[in-house]
């Protein structure tokens, strides 16, 4: 039986865990969400495993995360936090991780939430993330278009090691039915060999959260990347803000309606099993 996973979704304890980017003007999220509200969700659309993906720039949310990993055996991987503006306390953070906890897959920064658009690819975040790919760790990078998805060639040039994957199809202009430069960037990305991408949050980009509004940008990314180097992902609980686990489920086995089977099985699991080593 093939595995289906859902590589990127999200859990927040307000009670533990500070996360200064929720406030309460985001409605429906902004609450805990935790294992046991997402395990029957995951049961009804026949999920095996997921990637829990952090929620905040903190060591707190990491440990956080990775002890609710170590509770939940679907949790199949963590991707987590450490300061790669900082390389060597980086270093020290993640050759822990890396003995202590064989689901810390790799790590993700809230690109999105920084000042200056060009931080990633400022020096010493380049030395952190070299650091990242010599412990055979992965990157999510958080593209939010316009900013961020012209950068991944020059971070595939600089650290030729590192795995990355582009979390949300790095929000395609879809509200206003834009293309370009989304669609020359996304190709350019997707000409790195070691460069992946996500198939999620494409609801809460949509105005409708429905598969006719993805489809010209998913199969954009599917003639781009190939469905070897596509996964899904729920990117619950955001995706509440426009539907549900369910809605989104199903309309991304409605947008990959005209895929042959193996082309679904590799976005669905494969792809996330390979790249997270799950």
């Amino acid at each position: 039986m093939d595995m289906k996973v859902d590589a990127h979704q999200h859990f927040w304890n307000l009670d533990r865990v500070r996360y200064p980017w929720l406030v309460p003007e985001y409605g429906p999220i902004y609450r805990t969400f935790e294992a046991p509200e997402l395990e029957p969700l995951l049961k009804s659309a026949g999920i095996d495993q997921t990637v829990l993906v952090q929620a905040m720039d903190s060591s707190e949310d990491t440990e956080y995360m990775l002890e609710v990993a170590s509770t939940f055996d679907w949790i199949g991987g963590v991707v987590g936090w450490v300061p790669l503006d900082r390389p060597d306390e980086a270093e020290r953070l993640l050759t822990r991780y890396a003995a202590e906890f064989p689901k810390f897959k790799g790590v993700r920064h809230l690109i999105h939430e920084e000042k200056d658009p060009d931080w990633v690819i400022r020096p010493d975040v380049l030395e952190g993330l070299n650091v990242l790919a010599d412990f055979g760790l992965t990157f999510d990078v958080v593209a939010v278009f316009p900013n961020h998805l012209k950068h991944i060639p020059v971070l595939a040039e600089r650290v030729p090691k590192l795995n990355m994957v582009i979390d949300h199809l790095a929000k395609p202009p879809m509200r206003e039915r834009g293309w370009e430069p989304w669609a020359s960037q996304l190709a350019e990305a997707a000409a790195c060999p070691r460069v992946f991408a996500k198939l999620s949050g494409l609801n809460t980009a949509s105005n409708h959260g429905v598969a006719e509004e993805w489809q010209p940008y998913v199969d954009h990314a599917l003639a781009v990347f190939g469905a070897e180097r596509l996964m899904f992902g729920s990117d619950w609980p955001v995706a509440n803000l426009n539907g549900d686990y369910a809605s989104v489920w199903r309309e991304t086995l409605n947008v990959l309606s005209a895929r042959t089977p193996k082309e679904v099985e590799a976005i669905l699991g494969g792809t996330a099993q390979r790249f997270y080593r799950l």
